[in-house]
């Protein structure tokens, strides 16, 4: 982990995450459904919850869901959002990877759009602990794709211009390293599935959605964050002049089962 991905803090985005970030689609919870994810009566433990996106969409099919994240404000943002959906959160601050929940008390346990910002192996280890015998782990994103010609792609090289030390440009949606990191804590059974979806966004939400990432307002001070924020507004209205953008995007799934004996 690079030293500026180690001063990254989405708090400091706190709002513009909440606003814009488009959160995890519906049919993500559908398909999940398939597989034994998000039945009511769960008992869930959504790690590195930030404003909640994953979590409250579990609750809202009658999990009960706990949130588990170091920061304050993100999870001050996300009781609001609860409060608004009509569901109830529990909400823990602490990193997965130190945290004193008790043993075997989850049912599944929830990692959105967080893995790659753990300690790997520590992390892991701690999802296993947490989870009874024949729980369900599930680690999954919904991520920007940059094809060219879109909107994504433009908007990324319009980033690495203002952050050249940002690493999240030129995703593929696919993330093969916690199939390791899962294997090596001790769940079996994996299996993993991905698709395709366009999220339409304004503007406004685009510019909001992009201030509210790794690379801008979560690691760059406000004056640097207020200069890239100009000048992507005018590439926006230069470059893709349509009032909705469509923003294509790969939900990822990769889900794993710890075995009802260890041996």
């Amino acid at each position: 982990m690079s030293m500026q991905e180690r001063n990254i803090d989405f708090g400091r985005t706190a709002d513009d995450y909440r606003r814009h970030r488009a959160g995890f689609p519906d049919s993500l919870f559908t398909r999940l459904a398939v597989y034994g994810i998000g039945i009511a009566g769960q008992r869930l433990l959504d790690i590195g919850t930030g404003t909640g996106s994953l979590g409250r969409g579990f609750a809202k099919r009658g999990c009960r869901v706990t949130g588990l994240d170091p920061s304050t404000n993100l999870t001050a943002q996300a009781r609001e959002l609860d409060q608004e959906a009509g569901v109830s959160i529990d909400y823990t601050t602490a990193r997965i990877e130190d945290n004193d929940l008790p043993d075997a008390s989850f049912d599944v346990l929830t990692a959105g759009q967080c893995w790659h910002w753990f300690d790997r192996p520590r992390a892991a280890a701690q999802c296993f602990r947490l989870l009874r015998p024949g729980g369900i782990v599930l680690c999954t994103n919904f991520d920007w794709l940059p094809w060219p010609g879109t909107v994504v792609e433009a908007t990324e090289k319009l980033i690495l211009e203002h952050n050249p030390e940002w690493r999240g440009h030129s995703g593929h949606g696919i993330h093969y390293k916690e199939f390791a990191d899962l294997t090596g804590a001790g769940f079996h059974a994996l299996q993993s599935f991905s698709y395709d979806e366009d999220v339409p966004y304004t503007h406004e939400g685009w510019r909001g959605r992009i201030r509210a990432s790794a690379g801008i307002a979560a690691s760059l001070p406000p004056e640097a964050v207020a200069r890239f924020d100009a000048a992507h507004a005018a590439m926006l209205v230069a470059l893709f002049p349509q009032e909705t953008l469509l923003t294509p995007h790969r939900a990822f799934a990769l889900i794993g089962h710890k075995p009802f004996n260890k041996d």
